[in-house]
């Protein structure tokens, strides 16, 4: 990460928001950076089922994570659940790998790992503090989004993207959803895939498709609901 990103400020059911080009929320009322769905050690986990893939999943979200936290410095760093891609994953780390992370933690006053579907117990051995939902000058963070109206909650879990056609062309990249009043993270993790944004599963929680905070190479792009389309989009001939 370099000097040239450029952030994008918000207003967050009324609290000053920044995302991040490379995926991180900051919170700047609380100093507070939030990540989330890092996944470390998922191409290890692939890799036992049979799927190889290269084994380096893990270093290289270390060192965005690194990157980040260097940029930002922040005080507080809340990660958003399923940080562990399973409850073995802290076994196969390599061991400078696990190094890393635990330097990373002790370099931040605090670090809370929120429990995930995949983590649901995150290994002690990092440090940090391990809670459910965490409250923050009135935004709840939690990892799965509630269906239904949930003004201020912040959570990760579904791994939006956003696919914008435009111009004979389309464009398909991560990005935070986001209404305004709610906000789904972006997944950080080097291998985690995808959900594009006008899949009913964030209609259940917006109650419509939400607008998008689409990550590009060096800043992010807000674009709105009606200029998103579903992955399966075909022009009217």
């Amino acid at each position: 990460m370099t000097d040239a990103l450029t952030d994008h400020a918000f207003s967050l059911a009324g609290a000053r928001a920044i995302a991040d080009p490379d995926g991180v929320l900051i919170l700047p009322d609380s100093d507070t950076l939030i990540v989330s769905d890092l996944h470390f050690e998922k191409g290890s986990s692939f890799g036992m089922g049979g799927q190889m893939l290269p084994p380096y999943d893990t270093r290289t979200t270390l060192r965005r994570l690194a990157d980040a936290i260097s940029r930002h410095r922040p005080q507080s760093l809340i990660a958003l659940g399923d940080s562990f891609h399973d409850r073995l994953a802290d076994r196969r780390m390599d061991g400078a790998d696990a190094e890393r992370l635990a330097d990373l933690v002790a370099s931040v006053s605090r670090w809370v790992w929120i429990e995930g579907n995949h983590d649901p117990a995150p290994p002690p051995q990092f440090g940090g503090e391990v809670r459910h939902t965490l409250e923050i000058n009135g935004l709840v963070l939690r990892h799965e989004p509630t269906e239904g109206a949930a003004p201020g909650e912040i959570a990760g879990h579904l791994h939006p993207c956003a696919k914008v056609r435009g111009q004979g062309r389309s464009v398909r990249a991560r990005c935070f959803a986001t209404d305004g009043q709610r906000l789904i993270m972006p997944a950080f993790g080097a291998y985690t895939g995808g959900l594009n944004i006008c899949d009913p599963a964030f209609a259940r929680c917006f109650g419509a498709t939400p607008g998008a905070l689409v990550m590009g190479r060096a800043r992010v792009y807000p674009v709105a609901a009606k200029s998103c389309v579903p992955d399966r989009y075909a022009s009217a001939s």
